[in-house]
């Protein structure tokens, strides 16, 4: 699932879409854009679509993602701090990050009820957006899409 806000940079596949960055947060590596575009388009392709829910699921996408590097990338894999971003987990708390972005574009923070009816996968690229320091002008536009914002006339 390629979101709207960003088809025009990860709908190729030439960058990492939000699918692939939360499957990538889930098994513990930070993939790094070089080593993401060392990849087949097939591979990344793999990467995006595979399954990383049970556990099973999670241990052979991270055994993948590491035999993908070390084939692909003369640099090593690089593993992210336990529960690096498992804020996206939480429906009934957002985090700081995406109400003091929201402030600072201007716009209203999503309210309890939206954050809390939001998928984890869209809460985690809100997230991802605020938290960014390169990809925050995607933020507003991923508001819009998930309907917390209006679309102006």
């Amino acid at each position: 699932m390629i979101f709207e806000f960003e088809r025009d940079f990860a709908g190729s596949l030439r960058c990492i879409p939000m699918i692939a960055r939360q499957k990538l947060d889930i098994v513990g590596i930070k993939m790094t854009l070089r080593q993401w575009s060392r990849l087949t388009r097939e591979e990344r392709g793999l990467l995006v679509d595979g399954p990383c829910g049970t556990d099973r699921e999670q241990a052979a996408y991270r055994t993948r993602v590491q035999d993908l590097i070390a084939a692909r990338a003369d640099e090593p894999v690089r593993f992210l701090p336990p529960q690096a971003l498992e804020d996206w987990r939480e429906g009934n708390r957002m985090p700081e990050a995406v109400s003091i972005q929201a402030q600072a574009d201007g716009v209203a923070a999503p309210t309890p009820e939206q954050w809390a009816g939001l998928t984890p996968l869209r809460r985690f690229a809100l997230i991802k957006l605020a938290q960014s320091k390169h990809e925050n002008e995607n933020f507003v536009p991923a508001l819009k899409e998930f309907g917390i914002l209006q679309e102006e006339a």
